[in-house]
């Protein structure tokens, strides 16, 4: 998910800080009432909000011992948030957060281990290449809800104007892509535009398709390798860019400023993430025929990384087994199929997605995006503790250099590995 994360975790504690509402541990009233279970959740879109809202009510309404008080923050302030909440001591009893960031605070001891809490029933429901995301040191940190993939979003009009048919199947390879972009390309035309403001995310997850993984080891003592794997998908940017058929604004675009540009018929394909269905579906102009193509396939298969949104709870909270209650009645198919439509996600279940699949039966795109999530892995950047603020410090910046052509890919290895063991001290 598109979260901001500054370098670091803050750690250092302020009285404004222990003021925060919202703490751990929410206890029955002096009346004997209801225990109040505080949920810090966040949401990518306004149907999203209300989705979220929806499986409170109906929690609320089937369980007035146990009552849930839904707080929702701005996604862009998640990770900033979290952390002060950490640092202060304040962490809400239940919260939403990015896979990516958890390993942090299991570490330093914020988060519940749920193994004794949460159903077989729920655990077991969990597809094995996303459980990992959630397992960390022997500790079950949460539970994933909801996933992206990257897609390839075509305009039929366009790729059929100029000859081609558009792609069908089980997936579709890279060298596909390449030579489609060429041949859609002409006079006002990209075949494709891709936001890469902010790429790393996307080339360490489309990397694996290639047998690129980056981060051998775990927590603090991951090593970063950059070889001819991991530079696969950014030298194909690299000779798309140069070669004119990926539009090179794209570069310093964030994946919602291309939108306009798909929209306005000047770029025949656009590489996003998978939530964007839920743009196109409401924001798309009339007369613009879209579809979404089959999963990208690289040499080793069309797997993607599995960074899942994720619910934890508390370690601090007194009420970690009924925290767990309400986490098993998320979980179950209806509600993760209502919330990820609503998101354009994609549920972490079989069930969830089956159940999605129904919903979604007669909407455009959805079929090829669920298929898009059948093939996710594990990322070993995901057991690098310091994988956030390297990306953002580090790996966003050297590549944005290397697309635009300030460096080379001998630099660009060169500051990745260096940075990397600069961040990871």
């Amino acid at each position: 998910m598109k979260l901001y994360k500054p370098a670091a975790l803050a750690l250092g504690t302020t009285l404004t800080v222990a003021l925060l509402a919202g703490c751990a541990g929410s206890a029955e009233n002096d009346a004997g009432g209801p225990i109040t279970l505080s949920f810090q959740a966040f949401a990518n879109t306004t149907d999203g909000q209300t989705a979220n809202q929806a499986i409170v009510d109906a929690w609320n309404e089937n369980h007035p011992d146990i009552q849930i008080d839904l707080v929702l923050t701005p996604i862009d302030s998640v990770y900033e948030k979290l952390s002060t909440q950490a640092a202060g001591g304040t962490l809400p009893d239940i919260f939403m957060d990015d896979a990516q960031d958890i390993r942090q605070y299991v570490e330093q001891g914020f988060v519940a281990d749920l193994h004794d809490h949460l159903s077989e029933e729920t655990v077991d429901s969990i597809d094995e290449g996303v459980r990992g995301a959630v397992q960390i040191d022997d500790i079950l940190a949460g539970i994933p809800i909801e996933m992206q993939t990257y897609v390839v979003f075509a305009n039929r009009g366009l790729i059929e104007a100029s000859g081609q048919e558009v792609p069908t199947g089980d997936s579709l390879s890279w060298d596909d892509l390449e030579a489609l972009a060429s041949a859609t390309s002409s006079s006002g035309v990209h075949g494709l535009a891709w936001g890469l403001k902010s790429p790393t995310a996307a080339f360490v997850s489309l990397g694996l398709g290639f047998g690129a993984e980056y981060f051998s080891g775990e927590g603090g003592e991951a090593k970063l390798d950059v070889g001819a794997a991991e530079m696969d998908i950014p030298n194909r940017v690299k000779d798309m860019i140069e070669a004119g058929s990926l539009d090179p604004a794209g570069v310093s675009q964030s994946s919602a400023d291309v939108l306009p540009t798909f929209y306005a018929g000047q770029a025949a394909m656009l590489l996003q993430q998978s939530y964007h269905i839920a743009n196109f579906e409401t924001d798309a102009p009339e007369g613009v025929d879209w579809v979404v193509l089959p999963p990208l396939e690289g040499s080793d298969g069309s797997q993607q990384a599995a960074i899942p949104s994720t619910i934890s709870v508390s370690a601090e909270s007194d009420h970690i087994e009924e925290a767990a209650q309400f986490l098993d009645f998320y979980m179950e198919a209806e509600n993760l199929a209502e919330l990820n439509l609503a998101e354009g996600l994609i549920p972490p279940t079989q069930e969830g997605r089956d159940v999605l699949a129904s919903l979604a039966a007669d909407k455009t795109g959805w079929g090829a995006v669920l298929q898009s999530g059948e093939s996710l892995v594990p990322a070993p950047a995901s057991a690098a503790t310091n994988y956030p603020g390297w990306k953002t410090t580090v790996a966003t910046p050297a590549y944005q250099q290397f697309l635009s052509g300030a460096i080379d890919e001998k630099q660009l290895k060169s500051q990745l590995v260096d940075g990397w063991n600069q961040t990871n001290r």
